[in-house]
């Protein structure tokens, strides 16, 4: 059976209903396949054992029995529900535990849930596929999260803050220091994502991106063409280094 869920709900975990048609023991025969009132025979040709023999010159092979398909039993007179098959398709609700933590392509087996057996043998277990749904704010890996969050140029520039909403429902407050730069990432330690059966959590991580400022009014390019003049190296070391460093280089194999 598969499952999809949100990122919320593998944060939390759940109690899932589920309707999965599956096969069930047929409650007219009970399982033997045969009418109420008969009883399955003995198959004549393997005599009860599902297997015959067969001679090939020096050899002798066995195969399963043609009359019986294997089961030692042959049935006369079938039951009109199950048609001789023990078992019956219906629809079950079953309730799942999904457990706080799970991750994507995770497999919960419940034992004896799956269809009934041939004939009243004993019942087989079900799988449960779960999927967890991408998320529009946070990406996982293992129980840590990522978040991807932009900020104006001036904020990066002479610092701020803002808060982030966790999967908890919970507003945290992020810092952004003066001079930050894109990329710079900020942990939230413990606001991750549980580790399945245990009591640490992972951790959010918060990774700055710089918005370039859009459709500038006149006022608005006019104050940044006058810091663009007054700028000296200070004010982008990173920029002024890196061109620097790229003349040195091609300087140097020209020589």
């Amino acid at each position: 059976y598969n499952m999809e869920m949100s990122l919320e709900e593998a944060y939390s975990g759940k109690t899932a209903q589920i309707r999965v048609p599956t096969s069930i023991t047929c409650d007219v025969c009970t399982g033997t396949g045969a009418k109420p009132g008969t009883s399955p025979k003995t198959c004549g040709t393997c005599q009860g054992t599902g297997r015959v023999r067969a001679a090939q010159g020096f050899f002798s092979i066995e195969r399963t029995c043609p009359t019986c398909g294997g089961r030692g039993q042959t049935i006369a007179d079938p039951c009109t529900k199950c048609h001789g098959q023990g078992r019956v398709v219906e629809e079950r609700t079953l309730s799942v535990n999904i457990p706080a933590g799970i991750e994507d392509g995770t497999r919960i087996r419940l034992s004896g849930e799956g269809e009934a057996g041939l004939r009243g043998g004993p019942a087989g277990d079900l799988y449960i596929f779960l999927s967890v749904k991408p998320h529009e704010f946070y990406q996982r890996d293992g129980a840590d999260l990522y978040c991807a969050v932009p900020i104006s140029m001036t904020t990066a520039a002479l610092g701020g803050k803002f808060d982030v909403t966790t999967l908890d429902g919970t507003k945290s407050r992020v810092t952004v220091p003066e001079g930050t730069q894109a990329g710079k990432q900020f942990r939230l330690k413990g606001k991750g994502m549980p580790v399945l059966r245990s009591s640490q959590t992972g951790d959010l991580y918060i990774q700055i991106q710089i918005e370039t400022p859009q459709k500038l009014t006149k006022r608005q390019r006019e104050l940044l063409q006058e810091f663009e003049q007054i700028s000296s190296k200070e004010n982008n070391p990173e920029s002024t280094g890196f061109f620097s460093r790229m003349k040195d280089f091609f300087d140097t194999l020209s020589e």
